[in-house]
């Protein structure tokens, strides 16, 4: 039999003051760099926040292809509960410069919503961002789900 300890290592990205993240602008900035690796492949990052909407810290939850990536709400909420957030954002980009939800952004929006729900952790937003080339300012006119 094998046994596994899950925990969580933090690895410093950067540092700077903790600034809440309440709107797409400072989600985006937040982000700013997280897409540099990989810029023409579609990921999926999760950010776990503190009470007061604070970053604990991002995850890349998977890495797709240009047109899509995989997401299922145990692999977001699973890395939430590890750092014991109280709500996460999730974000992902179009490497296409399009930034309309597709209909799978939607399905998985509403699928996380749900499961936000069930687990008591919020679900504050999921946000699309443009792929380096492109305008990345274009994100706030994307956002599938709507603030409180």
């Amino acid at each position: 039999m094998r046994i596994y300890k899950a925990s969580v290592i933090y690895k410093l990205v950067k540092s700077g003051e903790a600034t809440p993240l309440s709107t797409p602008d400072t989600v985006a900035t937040y982000m700013a760099d997280a897409f540099d690796d990989f810029p023409t492949q579609e990921g999926f990052f999760v950010l776990c926040l503190d009470r007061k909407n604070r970053p604990l810290g991002r995850t890349r939850i998977t890495l797709g292809t240009l047109t899509s990536t995989l997401v299922h709400p145990r692999e977001v909420f699973r890395i939430a509960i590890l750092t014991s957030a109280a709500s996460v954002i999730v974000v992902h980009n179009h490497p296409s410069g399009d930034p309309s939800p597709s209909a799978a952004d939607i399905q998985v929006a509403r699928q996380l919503r749900e499961a936000s729900r069930i687990i008591d952790i919020d679900l504050v937003d999921h946000v699309i961002i443009l792929s380096q080339a492109w305008d990345k300012r274009i994100y706030a006119e994307c956002r599938i789900i709507p603030s409180r």
